[in-house]
């Protein structure tokens, strides 16, 4: 009777106190989490009590199980393997916790600074730091898992003395990876690129999505996703439209005929910028750039808050200045000239009551006599 109980009260004692303890954690998490609304640290801690009941129970079991006289023959195994249960979840609830804290400060940060660069710089940061963390902690976790057994503690010697060697042509093999790492951390703390940012690459024109310690996620304006090893950020030039301020100037062009209204244009700009709700009303301006035999060039410009509301008034006032000059002023459209070409006044004042010029009379006249 002695061997049936004794395992039940060390595995169940073991497994109620690891519940209890638990329910009574996450009480006081959920409590404190409606005492303080204005944090989200107590709610994001209880994301963690799974692995938090892990360890309590690893370690229960851990410290008692000698005490149940159970599996008396697999008693190494069973050790080493609730010793790493017990590391495992440990590294586990490290993570949490780590994160927990680390994204309750960052919402902390972006609630109280108005700067959307200096948030997304922060941003950028943290996440590039907790991926750091939880590279970290793994290879401790593991390193420790594996340190529990003996044959990898004697090899321990011999892996150090060649530790150099193979330091060496694991570098060299990873030498595009190590580069790439090394830009992340540039990247991070260079405040060269940012999560949210608008940049164009390679002709491409998106917002910086994920950012890791090897490669950077643009997402197109056609939600395609472009995947750049993020050592072409620090090799190569590309435009980040999110650099500074996010305000911008946009340009819009037209091909118009010489005879054109181009203060009624100005006028037509002012009032389609005012009905736009994406025009800042920082500046606007409408000029002449251009000409050519047939046409002129006039450049429209306009200021907006970031580039999506740049875009949005670019496409309207094109949109809405040549549905004006087809209503308005169909004259100023580009169109083929087929009139007869103006004469200088010269040459207008010589023409004869006949309206015939004295040139094409000359011209004319010795085919009359024929």
């Amino acid at each position: 009777m002695e061997n049936l109980l004794r395992p039940l009260i060390v595995v169940g004692g073991s497994v109620v106190l690891t519940l209890f303890i638990g329910w009574a954690t996450d009480r006081l998490l959920y409590k404190a989490d409606e005492r303080h609304p204005e944090t989200s640290l107590w709610g994001l801690l209880r994301r963690g009590r799974i692995p938090y009941q892990l360890v309590l129970c690893a370690a229960l079991l851990r410290g008692s199980f000698d005490r149940a006289e159970v599996l008396e023959g697999h008693r190494v195994g069973v050790g080493r393997t609730l010793t790493l249960v017990l590391i495992g979840a440990t590294a586990w609830l490290a993570v949490r916790i780590v994160g927990a804290i680390v994204e309750t400060t960052y919402t902390r940060y972006a609630r109280v600074h108005h700067d959307a660069a200096r948030v997304r710089r922060v941003r950028t940061q943290v996440s590039l730091i907790m991926r750091v963390i939880y590279a970290v902690v793994g290879v401790v976790a593991v390193a420790a898992m594996l340190l529990t057994f003996p044959a990898f503690r004697a090899a321990g010697a011999s892996l150090l003395a060649s530790a150099g060697i193979i330091g060496i042509v694991a570098g060299v093999a990873a030498q595009s990876t190590l580069s790439n790492m090394f830009a992340g951390f540039q990247i991070a703390f260079g405040d060269m690129v940012r999560m949210g940012d608008t940049v164009v690459v390679d002709g491409e024109w998106g917002t910086v999505e994920e950012i890791t310690l090897t490669f950077l996620t643009v997402r197109t304006w056609d939600e395609r996703r472009i995947t750049m090893p993020v050592s072409y950020f620090t090799s190569k030039p590309f435009e980040n439209w999110s650099r500074g301020t996010p305000q911008m100037t946009g340009t819009v062009y037209w091909q118009v005929d010489h005879s054109a209204p181009v203060d009624a244009m100005r006028e037509k700009l002012r009032d389609i910028l005012r009905e736009c709700p994406a025009w800042d009303g920082r500046a606007y301006g409408l000029d002449v750039t251009d000409t050519t035999p047939n046409t002129i060039e006039v450049r429209a410009l306009a200021t907006a808050k970031d580039a999506d509301d740049i875009w949005t008034v670019r496409v309207s006032v094109r949109e809405q200045m040549i549905r004006w000059l087809s209503e308005e002023h169909p004259y100023a459209l580009p169109r083929v000239n087929t009139a007869d070409a103006s004469l200088p006044p010269n040459r207008a004042n010589g023409r004869l009551a006949s309206g015939i010029s004295p040139q094409r009379r000359a011209y004319e006249t010795p085919r009359a006599d024929r």
